[in-house]
């Protein structure tokens, strides 16, 4: 049972160029902390264009000793297009699942990132073929840090024009939807959407609009 005697801890935002940095609310842990798993080899075991894949050999802090799969990815974004009340999304085949999904635009582009929303609009004009007249930025959130260190920037667009779409040749069967906010909402809920980047996104979302209106 978690101890709730504990003390809340509260850590002073920093900001750099608009993103969170290291030590920041949004990277709570001091980049000085001792880690207690120690790394004692690693081996890459696969890559691809989009991934890396290795193995390391670690040692806990009680002494014992094991493996660990990390994922090496790129960071990637996820965009929240929102204009007049609807919200634009995508739908697409997820080779994993074997399913098609509904999601909120989002990815990456398999090399370093030195500008989160260069990384955005890009992503929203492939997929979506809109251009915003403001992102802004909401916050950052690890995909999925059991097995990858991927990061995802969240943005809000707003002000959106449509143009031409550009996909890339993965995003061949991808549709473009478009609905109210009240539905978009109610897909989520009754679990048509199931993208944990999307709900997550949404929730960091409706976190910021509150804050504005206070």
């Amino acid at each position: 049972m978690a101890n709730l005697s504990m003390p809340f801890v509260t850590k002073t935002i920093g900001v750099i160029g608009g993103f969170a940095r290291k030590g920041s609310l949004m990277n709570p842990v001091d980049a000085g902390a001792v880690p207690s798993i120690t790394t004692l080899a690693s081996r890459e075991v696969y890559r691809n264009h989009w991934m890396r894949v290795r193995e390391d050999e670690i040692l806990r802090s009680n002494g014992k000793k094991g493996i660990y799969g990390v994922v090496d990815k790129e960071d990637a974004a996820i965009i929240l297009p929102i204009d007049q009340g609807r919200i634009w999304l995508v739908e697409q085949f997820r080779y994993t699942i074997q399913e098609r999904a509904i999601e909120l635009p989002q990815g990456g582009w398999e090399r370093e990132v030195d500008n989160p929303e260069e990384l955005a609009r890009g992503e929203l004009h492939e997929e979506l073929g809109l251009l915003a007249a403001e992102m802004k930025f909401l916050g950052t959130l690890w995909i999925s840090y059991g097995f990858t260190n991927q990061k995802q920037h969240v943005f809000l667009a707003t002000g959106l024009t449509q143009v031409e779409r550009v996909p890339d040749p993965e995003e061949h069967d991808m549709r473009v939807l478009s609905m109210t906010v009240a539905e978009f909402e109610e897909m989520m809920l009754s679990g048509a959407i199931r993208d944990n980047c999307t709900l997550s996104a949404w929730g960091l979302y409706l976190l910021w609009t509150a804050r504005q209106q206070q």
